[in-house]
């Protein structure tokens, strides 16, 4: 009998379920039959902890990022952009222009805050920066610049700097 030295309420009603103790069975009885032993890891699953709001640790993660709202160049720095983008595009006027130059640049470009349920919502945003090779200026139709298959709007770029030019 197991804990039998432990003082219990007058009206617990589970007294003799606690006094009793757990319960042995035989192997191959009718209830071991029913109910063979689980091994371990399926038993540790079971006690494993879940995501019961599945999604809401994301949210809350989401509301964590701090959004700032877009720069506005000056006169000077416009005037710069353009002109390395200028030069950019005559460097990977095509394809083969553009692998043959390997032009590296890092590109710092804002991108606004996309998710819906957040008041920055398409007004603020982050500044992102990317480094790599240069494929494309696309500035008359889709006003794209491509870096490393990233399409990046022209109009959000505040900064180039290229090593090569």
């Amino acid at each position: 009998m197991a804990n039998e030295n432990v003082t219990f309420p007058k009206d617990f009603e589970y007294i003799e379920v606690v006094r009793t103790g757990k319960p042995i069975h035989e192997q191959y009885d009718s209830f071991w039959i029913k109910h063979p032993p689980m091994d371990l890891s399926r038993r540790a699953k079971i006690f494993s902890p879940f995501d019961a709001l599945r999604g809401f640790n994301e949210a809350v993660s989401a509301k964590e990022v701090q959004y700032v709202p877009k720069k506005e160049l000056n006169e000077e720095e416009m005037h710069e952009l353009d002109q390395t983008l200028s030069i950019l595009y005559k460097l990977t006027a095509n394809g083969k222009l553009a692998r043959d130059n390997n032009i590296q640049a890092t590109l710092t470009y804002f991108v606004p805050c996309l998710d819906v349920d957040n008041e920055a919502y398409m007004v603020k945003g982050q500044y992102c920066t990317i480094t790599g090779t240069v494929m494309k200026v696309d500035s008359l139709i889709h006003k794209m610049i491509v870096v490393d298959d990233v399409n990046i709007p022209i109009c959000d770029v505040v900064k180039i700097e290229c090593e090569n030019i």
